[in-house]
C-alpha cells in the first residue's frame, strides 16, 4: 500500500521582488507543508474497497485462511478505499499469522498515520525495521513522521538511509530536498527534487518543492516553470496556483497574481499562504 529535466534559463527583469526569506516564510516552505505527496497521506480510491473487490479479495483468504499475504492485500484495499478500522483487522490478522511480515507492519503504521496516531506508526516503523533495517518503505514512512514532528535530524538520517541503500522511490529524495530546503542549503535541495523528479516524472510535489528553492535563489524563470508544469500534472493542488501567483506578484503583475492565488483558495479555501498572498496583492477573495 505504501507506495514521486532541465527547464529553461531565460532570464527577465524582476519587478517588486519581494525579499526571499520573507518569501519562502511566508509560504511556510510550501513544498515542506503541502499534504499532497503520496506518502503522506493515503489516496483514497473507493474502487479498492468496493464490495466487488473486496469480496474477490475474501475469497482468497476463505480459500487460504492462514495465508497472512491475503490479510495484507485486502487490507491495503481497505485502507485505500478509506475503511481504516478494516483494514487494521486484516493488519492485525496478518501480523498473528506471522509476527516478521515487515510489510503487514509498514502498511498499519500508514494507516495509523491517516488516523492521526502518529506513536503507533512510529512504533509499527520501527518493528518493520527490526526485522528488515533497510527496508526504504519503513525508513521513508517513519523519516515523514519525524519529519512533519519537527524532528528533522532523526527525519534526515532515515531519507539519507534510504537513499544510501539505493532506494528507487523518488520520495526519499524529495523529502531530504525539504529538509535541505529548509536548512536553506538551496542547490542541494534542488539537486534532490530533481533526483525525485527523474525517479517520478508525474508527481507535481517535486516540481513545486525546486520551484520554491528556485525562488529562494531568485530564479523566478525556472520556478515559474516548475509551477506551471506542477499545474499541468494536477491543476487540483492550491500549493501550485499559489506558488504560480507568488511568481507574478514578484514580477508586479498583481492582477494575475491575484488570479491564481483565487484559484488556489477556490481548491482550498484555508489553503493560508494564498490567503495571504491575495491581501498582500491588496485584492479580496470575491475578486
Amino acid at each position: 500500500m505504501a507506495d514521486i529535466t532541465k527547464t529553461r534559463s531565460l532570464r527577465s527583469p524582476k519587478i517588486a521582488v519581494l525579499p526571499v526569506f520573507a518569501i519562502v516564510t511566508a509560504l511556510g516552505l510550501a513544498g515542506c507543508t503541502t499534504n499532497n505527496t503520496s506518502d503522506a497521506v493515503i489516496r483514497i480510491d473507493k474502487a479498492q474497497g468496493s464490495q466487488e473487490n473486496i469480496a474477490s479479495l475474501t475469497s482468497v483468504i476463505n480459500a487460504n485462511p492462514k495465508d497472512p499475504e491475503g490479510y495484507n492485500v485486502r487490507g491495503s484495499a481497505y485502507g485505500r478505499g478509506g475503511d481504516f478500522r478494516q483494514a487494521l483487522n486484516d493488519f492485525n490478522t496478518a501480523l498473528q499469522l506471522n509476527p516478521r511480515f515487515y510489510q503487514a507492519y509498514a502498511n498499519r503504521a500508514l494507516v495509523y498515520r491517516n488516523m492521526g496516531q502518529q506513536q503507533q506508526a512510529i512504533q509499527d516503523y520501527n518493528a518493520a525495521l527490526q526485522i528488515n533495517p533497510n527496508y526504504d518503505v519503513a525508513l521513508i514512512g517513519r523519516g515523514n513522521v519525524y519529519r512533519t514532528a519537527g524532528q528533522d535530524d532523526a527525519a534526515f538520517n532515515d531519507f539519507n538511509k534510504a537513499i544510501q541503500n539505493g532506494t528507487t522511490d523518488g520520495r526519499a529524495y524529495h523529502n531530504r530536498g525539504l529538509l535541505f530546503q529548509k536548512r536553506n542549503q538551496q542547490d542541494k535541495a534542488i539537486d534532490d527534487f530533481s533526483k525525485a523528479i527523474s525517479l517520478s516524472p508525474n508527481a507535481p510535489e517535486p516540481y513545486n518543492g525546486r520551484g520554491i528553492s528556485y525562488i529562494a535563489l531568485n530564479d523566478d524563470d525556472n520556478a515559474f516553470a516548475d509551477f506551471n508544469h506542477a499545474i499541468e500534472l494536477n491543476g487540483n493542488l492550491a500549493e501550485s496556483w499559489a506558488n504560480q501567483a507568488l511568481v507574478y506578484e514578484r514580477r508586479g503583475e498583481k492582477d494575475k497574481a491575484a488570479r491564481s492565488y483565487r484559484h488556489a483558495i477556490g481548491l482550498d479555501p484555508k489553503y493560508q499562504p494564498a490567503k495571504d498572498g491575495l491581501a498582500r496583492v491588496g485584492a479580496s477573495t470575491s475578486g
